[in-house]
C-alpha cells in the first residue's frame, strides 16, 4: 500500500508518495506548474508491477523552495529521495520540466539510474524568445498573478481538439496550481532559464533513453525534434501527431503502452 509523506533530500522538505513495493523502482519526475498528482493514472498503473515514486520537485506543490531551484538542485533532490526510500537504482521519468532534470539525475548520479523516459522534453538549453517569456511570467506571479497565469498557459499545452475531452483535467491541473507557492515558482522558472545544454551528454550517455513528443507541441517544435535525431543517433523518439505538450494526458494509453515496453 502506498504512503504519502515528507522527508528531508539535500536540505529541502520534499513531499513524496512510494508505492512501496516492486523488484524495479520508477522515479516520476512533474513539469512546470505540475504537481505529483499529474501522474495519478500511470502511477497507479505502473505499480501493478513496478515500485513507483513520485515527488512534488522543489518551489512546486508542497515542497519547499531555495532561493533558485536549479536543475542540478533539483536532480540532488531526487536523487535524495532514492536515499530516503532505500532505493539503490531507478528508471526516471520526467515530464517537460522533469525531463530536464530526469537527464541531469542520469549526468550526475549515473549509478542510480538506469533508464531514462523524456515525455514533451529536450536537452537543450533555452532560447532567448522562451528566456523572454519566463521573464514576463515572473513579473504576472511578482504581482500576484500566478493563478491568471496557470489558467491561460495550462489549457496551452493541450491540442485544441482535446480541449473539450479534457476540460476536467485541465481545469483540476489549474486548481492544484493553489498549493503552488509564488516565489518557488519564480526560484523554478530562475532555474529552468539559466540550465545547461545536456545534449553533447545524452549523446554520449551509457543509459538507454527515449523522448515522446507531441506532433504539435510549441515547445518541442519539429526544428527541436530533428536536432535531437541529428545530435543524439541512439535515442529512441516516438511522435504522437495529435499530441500538444502532455502526451500522457492527451494520449494515455498510447503513452503508457511506450513507457512499459521502454521500461
Amino acid at each position: 500500500m502506498s504512503t504519502e509523506f515528507f522527508s528531508t533530500a539535500s536540505n529541502i522538505a520534499t513531499h513524496i508518495e512510494d508505492s512501496k513495493a516492486g523488484e524495479r523502482t520508477v522515479l516520476l519526475l512533474h513539469g512546470y506548474l505540475e504537481t505529483m498528482y499529474v501522474w495519478e493514472d500511470l502511477f497507479h498503473d505502473l505499480s501493478r508491477d513496478f515500485r513507483v515514486i513520485r515527488i512534488d520537485l522543489p518551489g512546486h506543490g508542497l515542497t519547499c523552495s531555495a532561493p533558485v531551484n536549479s536543475i542540478d538542485l533539483m536532480a540532488t533532490v531526487a536523487k535524495g529521495v532514492l536515499d530516503v526510500c532505500g532505493v539503490k537504482t531507478a528508471s526516471v521519468i520526467g515530464h517537460s520540466l522533469g525531463g530536464f532534470v530526469a537527464i541531469k539525475c542520469c549526468e550526475l548520479f549515473p549509478e542510480r539510474f538506469d533508464k531514462m523516459i523524456l515525455l514533451n522534453s529536450h536537452p537543450f538549453a533555452e532560447g532567448e524568445e522562451r528566456k523572454a517569456l519566463a521573464l514576463r511570467e515572473t513579473e504576472l506571479i511578482e504581482t500576484g498573478h500566478l493563478m491568471q497565469l496557470a489558467d491561460i498557459s495550462i489549457p496551452r499545452m493541450f491540442h485544441p481538439g482535446n480541449l473539450r475531452r479534457l476540460d476536467e483535467t485541465i481545469r483540476e491541473m489549474v486548481e492544484m496550481c493553489e498549493t503552488h507557492d509564488p516565489a518557488g515558482i519564480i526560484s523554478s522558472l530562475k532555474g529552468m532559464m539559466n540550465r545547461e545544454d545536456t545534449s553533447e551528454y545524452l549523446a554520449s550517455a551509457g543509459v538507454p533513453a527515449m523522448a515522446v513528443c507531441g506532433g504539435t507541441d510549441t515547445l518541442v517544435t519539429p526544428e527541436i525534434r530533428a536536432e535531437m535525431v541529428k545530435k543524439i543517433p541512439s535515442l529512441r523518439l516516438e511522435v504522437l501527431p495529435e499530441c500538444c505538450h502532455h502526451s500522457l494526458l492527451e494520449c494515455r494509453e498510447r503513452t503508457t503502452e511506450l513507457i512499459r515496453e521502454f521500461l
